[in-house]
């Protein structure tokens, strides 16, 4: 009931009116619509609780479906493919926004969810990157769209493919954006067997058919697909059928190499420079993970907490004996280690807002050579820390084509 009731109030009465008299909630008590919005919510609340347990169970569902797009990631998704842009900006509320999309637009929220699911994923453990040819117009005929949606039937020996084909952007650097086209790929899979409660409390097993997603997208600018998968086989394949069948083309494989990062010039003090206009306060190393080359089965990890008096330099010099330049002997260590840095934590620390307190602050966590938690952030800390991470150097590749920010 704590999902329901958080729906309910940070939903604008009058937007919940509409999805309660559009929901045939037959169970539900009359609701005294035109009351003040604080006479509303409460007895609402107690009306949703007392509902049968079939429709209270949707307005759970619809609730998390709701809320799900109603941060900065899921506005952005909204933003994306939403029809009716002009009204959807001058309304109140991410909750507000994200319900008039789910009851107005469905099949927009549905390609939402789609966006949200694509770009949670990206550079993550289930995406692959592919270079093929620039500037190709997607093809959305239906013998097109049913080519490619038979090469995925008979790829996955299912009878049941739903594909979506659709237009996006993705927001790059320095307020850039790129077009994209997005092809949603739902497929079902192989039966599966399941423990559950009939509706007498009896424990029985039931047979279900689970529905897998995957998700693809084209940039012409750059001639690179981009795709979400299980599998890397799974990923060859479904890109392969778009080229083919969606693009006219054929597919090479030629694969874009994971994102490449380079921890070295943290082995000295580093300043950090950044431009007066992003409002960064200060960048502050919290945390380093040390590798002797000599000892490749074992870390040393030197965490700065609040408060430390020491810098994580001077930390890694009196701890294990790191050389930053100082000139002087280090006594604790017997003989000279090779340290690489493996892992570093670091801080960005904002100035405060035009209200004053106290400002944001962003917390970055790379690991060589390819991890980073840049893909959990939202798009605009994503922004920066990817500029940042380029000026200083961090971030090395330069084979990264899916992004205009060079």
């Amino acid at each position: 009931m704590t999902a329901i009731a958080a729906f309910l109030r940070k939903t604008p009465v009058t937007r919940l009116q509409d999805y309660f008299t559009a929901g045939g909630f037959t169970s539900l008590a009359p609701v005294d619509w035109t009351k003040p919005e604080a006479e509303v919510v409460e007895p609402l609340i107690k009306a949703v609780d007392a509902m049968t347990d079939d429709e209270k169970q949707r307005v759970v569902m619809n609730a998390g479906q709701v809320a799900a797009l109603a941060d900065e990631p899921g506005q952005n998704a909204l933003q994306n493919v939403v029809l009716n842009r002009a009204l959807f900006d001058t309304l109140e509320g991410p909750n507000n926004r994200s319900l008039w999309v789910f009851l107005n637009e469905p099949d927009q929220f549905r390609k939402a969810e789609e966006v949200r699911y694509n770009d949670e994923r990206r550079r993550g453990r289930s995406w692959s990157g592919f270079e093929v040819e620039k500037d190709c117009a997607v093809r959305r005929d239906p013998i097109s769209v049913a080519a490619f949606t038979k090469a995925i039937r008979d790829r996955f020996e299912t009878p049941h493919v739903h594909v979506d084909v659709f237009d996006r952007h993705r927001v790059i650097l320095d307020d850039q954006e790129c077009d994209l086209v997005q092809v949603a790929v739902y497929r079902e899979g192989r039966p599966e067997d399941m423990l559950g409660f009939d509706a007498n409390s009896t424990l029985s097993r039931r047979i279900v058919k689970p529905v897998f997603e995957a998700a693809l997208t084209y940039e012409a600018a750059t001639g690179v697909i981009e795709v979400v998968a299980n599998t890397l086989e799974d990923r060859r394949d479904l890109t392969a059928y778009m080229a083919r069948d969606l693009l006219g083309i054929d597919f090479e494989g030629k694969h874009i190499p994971l994102r490449e990062y380079d921890l070295s010039m943290l082995l000295k003090p580093f300043d950090f420079p950044t431009d007066v206009e992003d409002g960064i306060k200060e960048v502050t190393v919290k945390e380093l993970r040390f590798m002797d080359v000599g000892e490749r089965n074992e870390r040393i990890t030197l965490e700065s907490m609040s408060g430390a008096e020491r810098s994580i330099w001077e930390m890694a010099e009196k701890r294990i004996g790191l050389d930053v330049g100082t000139g002087h002997l280090l006594p604790i260590a017997s003989s000279v280690p090779e340290w690489i840095i493996t892992r570093a934590r670091f801080t960005i620390k904002f100035q405060p807002g035009p209200g004053g307190g106290r400002g944001k602050s962003l917390t970055l966590t790379v690991t060589m050579p390819h991890g980073c938690n840049l893909k959990d952030m939202t798009p605009q800390e994503r922004l920066i820390g990817e500029k940042y991470l380029r000026r200083w150097g961090i971030l090395t590749d330069t084979a990264d084509l899916g992004d205009l920010i060079d």
